[in-house]
C-alpha cells in the first residue's frame, strides 16, 4: 500500500534543521503485515530526543530511515499468528520489541531484549525484515516503529492494546515518555513511603517522571536550567524547583534522583544531589563520547547506588495499564506533557525547537485524511 511518511535522508545534518532540511515528506510503499506483525494507522506520534539524536548524528543509525518511535494508532490488519488483537483496536506503540525467550527478557524489564535490540540496531523489524520502500529501494525502520507516517507495520510485541476511552494523544505518550520517565521512578528508583523524588532534566521524559511520582503521592523536587521548565514543574505538583547552580548552593539532596536530561553535566548534578543510601537513576541518552566525573569513594562511604534504566526498565504490557489507571482516575494528567501539535511537514523546525530545550512533547496528529 502507499503511505505518507517523513524520511530522514541523512544523519548529522547541520543545525538549524529548518535550513538544512534533513527530512523529506512524501509517498512510500508499505508491505502488508507478515507473520506476527500488525498494520497500524497512526493517530498521534510524539517527537522525542531519541529522534533528535539520530537527526543530529549522536546516535548512528542507517539512512534513509523513517523516524518516530512513540505513537498510538488503530489496528487495520493482522499478520498470521496474531490472534490476541482485532481490527479497530487502539494500540500504544513501544520502541523495544520483546521476544519473551532470550535471557534478557527474563529479567523483568531490567535488561533490553536481545532480539529486539539487534533488530533496532539494524533498522529492521524482528527477523531482519523491512516493510518500507521508496522507488523500489528499502527504507529503514526506526526502533521497530517508524511512526512519522500515516501507517506502520510493526511486530505484535511492539504494541499494547488500550481501551477506546484513552484518547490517541494520551496513548501515544505512554509508548516512550511515560514508560521511560514513569518507569525510572516505579521500576528503577523504587522510592519508599515518605521519600522525596528529585528529577533532573524536565523535558518530556523528566516531566513524565515528575507527574508519575506526584500521582503516586511522593514529594517531588524539579531541577532544570530553564525557568519555563521550572514553572511547569511547580504547576505540575513539584514542591520545590531549582536550577543546577541553585541546587548546589542550597545543598538539597534526595533519596531517589532521576537524571533525564541525557548529558554528562546533568548526571553529575543528579549524582551530587543523591542522599546517603540513595539511588541515582539515569535514563537520559548522552552522546556516546560524553564522560562524567564522580567519586567512587562516595558510593562506598555513603552506601549509594547508580542504576541505568533503559525504557524505564519497563515491561510495557504490565506497566501501561498502571499508567492508564492513574490517568483514568484523574491523578496522572498526561495531557500536560503536550506542548505543541504539529504536522509531518513541521518536523525540521520541530527538531530545532526540541534542541533548544523549549518543548516537552510536540505531537504529530494525523487522521484518515492525511495526504501530501
Amino acid at each position: 500500500m502507499q503511505i505518507v511518511g517523513a524520511v530522514l535522508e541523512r544523519s548529522g545534518a547541520p543545525a538549524p534543521f529548518a535550513r538544512s532540511k534533513p527530512f523529506t515528506v512524501g509517498p512510500l510503499e508499505l508491505d502488508g503485515p507478515g507473520q506476527g506483525e500488525v498494520l497500524v494507522r497512526i493517530e498521534a506520534a510524539g517527537v522525542c530526543h531519541s529522534d533528535l539524536s539520530v537527526v543530529d548524528g549522536n546516535r548512528v543509525r542507517p539512512t534513509p530511515m523513517l523516524l518516530g518511535h512513540e505513537a498510538a494508532g488503530i489496528v487495520e490488519a493482522l499478520g498470521d499468528g496474531v490472534d490476541n488483537l482485532t481490527t479497530g483496536d487502539r494500540v500504544v506503540m513501544t520502541f523495544l520489541p520483546r521476544c519473551g525467550d532470550c535471557p534478557e527478557c527474563a529479567t523483568d524489564g531490567r535488561l533490553p531484549c536481545r532480539v529486539g535490540s539487534a533488530a533496532n540496531g539494524l533498522g529492521s523489524l524482528v527477523g531482519d525484515v523491512r516493510r518500507l520502500s521508496r522507488d523500489g529501494r528499502p527504507v529503514h525502520h526506526h526502533l521497530g516503529v517508524s511512526a512519522f507516517a500515516s501507517h506502520a507495520v510493526v511486530s505484535r510485541t511492539s504494541v499494547v492494546r488500550v481501551d477506546p476511552d484513552v484518547p490517541p494523544e494520551v496513548a501515544a505518550l505512554l509508548g516512550c515518555a511515560v514508560l521511560t520517565g514513569g518507569g525510572a521512578v516505579v521500576n528503577a528508583g523504587r522510592p519508599r513511603e515518605g521519600d522525596t523524588v528529585m528529577v533532573v532534566g524536565l523535558g518530556g521524559v523528566g516531566m513524565a517522571a515528575l507527574l508519575v511520582a506526584v500521582a503516586l503521592g511522593f514529594e517531588v523536587v524539579g531541577v532544570d536550567a530553564l525557568t519555563d521548565k521550572l514553572d511547569a514543574a511547580r504547576a505540575n505538583g513539584a514542591s520545590a524547583v531549582f536550577t543546577p547552580g541553585a541546587l548546589a548552593d542550597a545543598g538539597v539532596r534526595a533519596p531517589v534522583v532521576i537524571e533525564a536530561a541525557g548529558n554528562a553535566r546533568a548526571f553529575e548534578t543528579a549524582f551530587a544531589a543523591t542522599a546517603p543510601g540513595g539511588t541515582t537513576v539515569t535514563v537520559g541518552l548522552p552522546a556516546p563520547d560524553a564522560r562524567a566525573s564522580m567519586s567512587p569513594l562516595t558510593l562506598t562511604a555513603e552506601a549509594r547506588t547508580v542504576v541505568g534504566s533503559y525504557l524505564g526498565s519497563a515491561v510495557p504490557a504490565r506497566d501501561i495499564p498502571l499508567y492508564v489507571d492513574l490517568w483514568r482516575s484523574g491523578r496522572l494528567p498526561l495531557e500536560r506533557l503536550v506542548s505543541s501539535r504539529i504536522t509531518l511537514h513541521d518536523l525540521d523546525v520541530a527538531m530545532d525547537r526540541l534542541a533548544a530545550g523549549g518543548e516537552l512533547r510536540q505531537l504529530i496528529v494525523l487522521d484518515e485524511r492525511t495526504v501530501l
